[in-house]
């Protein structure tokens, strides 16, 4: 079983996902517009180029998105996007790179489980926990 976040954004699923890649790696598997889908007579005009579905690989991680349908979206609430990451430097790097415009809610900084550990909310009201666990002996 593999288990990976939906991420839903309204109107600006297509830059999130761009900057995702830009900052994470990996590779966009798909970035479906409505444009040319039997859903494209199913939206409003200014909705067609607004992405249906897509997919960013990350090793064995998937992050899937789209864009909330007219007047559905709402902001994450209760759920957090958490990235286990291997080196400090790495962790400090995307934690930045994530909150750039966006609200940091915990510095990143040690904790005593974690030679890293931050929390923020990005540009894109997405909730992430950067985490970096001390080499296990």
């Amino acid at each position: 079983m593999n288990i990976n976040p939906y991420l839903g954004f309204d109107g600006n699923c297509e830059e999130a996902i761009n900057f995702y890649h830009k900052v994470l790696g990996g590779q966009i598997e798909a970035m479906m517009s409505h444009a040319g889908t039997p859903m494209e007579s199913q939206v409003p005009p200014e909705w067609v180029s607004r992405i249906m579905h897509a997919r960013l690989r990350i090793g064995d991680a998937v992050i899937m998105a789209s864009d909330a349908p007219p007047g559905r979206y709402s902001k994450p609430q209760g759920i957090t996007v958490s990235l286990n990451i291997e080196s400090p430097e790495e962790a400090e790097r995307i934690f930045h790179a994530l909150a750039d415009n966006g609200q940091v809610q915990m510095p990143i900084q040690q904790t005593f489980w974690a030679t890293r550990f931050g929390m923020l909310v990005d540009r894109f009201d997405i909730p992430w926990m950067i985490n970096c666990e001390p080499p296990r002996a």
